[in-house]
């Protein structure tokens, strides 16, 4: 089974939500992590939720992000 961070698809709309979350755009580590941790648990992070992601998503999510103009 591939990971879900070899999925271009899944990263580039991962990314894309992101920039819904925060239009500023001033907190992409952020930003990305919560959409990571939603597509992996099914809802944005409560306030004190440290539930992990797995780190290779967030990481190519966070890169494709930085990449979109």
């Amino acid at each position: 089974m591939s990971s879900p961070a070899a999925d271009p698809a899944l990263v580039a709309e991962l990314a894309c939500q992101s920039l819904a979350l925060d239009g500023s755009g001033a907190e992409p580590e952020r930003d990305c992590w919560r959409a990571v941790h939603r597509h992996v648990h099914g809802m944005l992070p409560s306030e004190y939720d440290i539930r992990e992601v797995p780190e290779e998503l967030y990481l190519a999510v966070l890169a494709a992000r930085r990449a979109l103009p």
